[in-house]
């Protein structure tokens, strides 16, 4: 462990500082809070995430640390972006844990890889049970939250994890997935869902599985909001009509997702919203003003590979984050929503929908060749 804990660990940030403006800005790093008024904005953004922590939409955890021999998360890890102390630090309440497989895995591995990431996330879990606590229900993120622990939701875990089998769902619903990216399979691609798929996401919730969106085509995404009876999520998608990269979303489908009260998690890269703390907040600021307050969440897509805009490397900075919104005017109670109301909301509605679901359909035996064949 002391061998690892003395090598620093570089966090990828990008981009220099653009010139303040007339508001009091925000420090982009350090930990420290300023005097004056940026003080003020940070003890208030401390405040309000003591009552609303944070649900953050993303981390690729699993993953990461399979490349480490060892490691401690509840000391403190210096070889990953994600450990207790940070997530304590910036308080942090909520966590989904994704599944997602490396590009170039060979398609006959995604179950085993899929069954094998799922295995290491609950192993973390069990052996951090002072800081971590897995969660299956949103009855279950609240109580990890008043126990003073991260809850842990598995997901997003790749489609292709499924093999085109809604019995494999099941397997995975049973070990705790909770969410599935819809993208890169047969039935849903380029050309939006099949009927295949569109038997996927009735399967979905009838088990309460949330269906992402992000990196699905238009099609799909389209289609998804019109067929699905859950609120869906976007667990990395910001604005296109700020970035134009292929997983951030029109304001076409954000005023779509706002009426289906779904939910887009909006991620802190510096690829999709921009290399600043203040590049975030416009994205921010955007998704919120065209699909409404309702609709908007943070995905910090730590231990993904990602560079992360200045000052918000790790899990630590988002008090820095709300602490520029509350300059911009946002108030507390959109703040809420966008930390930890609307996560809990989305989580909520999909357990109810699934205890009526399955009183009213029986689990679907379809398969893939009979519908798509």
């Amino acid at each position: 462990m002391a061998d690892l804990q003395d090598e620093l660990h570089d966090h990828p940030e990008v981009g220099e500082l653009p010139e303040a403006f007339d508001a009091p800005r925000i420090p982009e790093t350090g930990t420290e809070p300023a005097g004056g008024a940026e003080g003020e904005l940070l003890d208030r953004a401390h405040a309000l995430l003591a009552g609303h922590p944070v649900a953050d939409g993303y981390s690729g955890l699993p993953w990461a640390l399979r490349h480490l021999p060892w490691y401690d998360l509840q000391l403190g890890e210096s070889g990953v972006d994600t450990d207790v102390p940070r997530l304590r630090q910036g308080q942090v309440g909520a966590l989904l844990c994704s599944l997602h497989l490396p590009e170039g895995l060979a398609a006959g591995r995604a179950v085993g890889a899929t069954l094998e990431q799922l295995d290491l996330a609950r192993s973390v879990i069990d052996t951090h049970p002072e800081g971590l606590r897995l969660a299956r229900t949103a009855g279950q993120v609240l109580d990890a939250r008043n126990c003073g622990r991260v809850a842990v939701v598995l997901g997003p875990a790749t489609a292709a994890a499924l093999d085109d089998s809604l019995s494999i769902l099941r397997v995975l619903h049973s070990l705790g997935l909770r969410v599935l990216t819809l993208a890169g399979t047969s039935w849903a691609s380029e050309a939006g869902l099949t009927r295949f798929g569109e038997e996927v996401v009735r399967e979905m919730n009838r088990l309460g599985v949330l269906a992402d969106l992000s990196g699905a085509s238009d099609a799909t995404v389209g289609r998804t909001l019109t067929l699905s009876r859950t609120p869906v999520l976007c667990t990395r998608s910001a604005a296109r009509a700020l970035r134009p990269h292929p997983d951030n979303l029109t304001d076409e489908l954000l005023a779509r997702l706002g009426a289906a009260k779904g939910l887009c998690l909006v991620p802190l890269t510096a690829e999709q919203t921009g290399p600043s703390i203040r590049d975030v907040a416009d994205h921010l600021d955007h998704v919120r003003a065209v699909a409404g307050p309702e609709c908007v969440g943070l995905s910090g897509t730590y231990d993904s590979g990602n560079a992360h805009p200045q000052g918000l490397a790790d899990a630590s900075g988002y008090p820095r984050l709300i602490a520029e919104l509350l300059c911009r005017g946002w108030p507390d109670t959109d703040l809420a929503l966008l930390t930890w109301g609307n996560m809990q909301r989305v989580l909520r509605t999909a357990d109810f929908n699934a205890r009526a679901a399955q009183e009213r359909r029986e689990p679907s035996t379809a398969k893939i060749a009979e519908l798509d064949g």
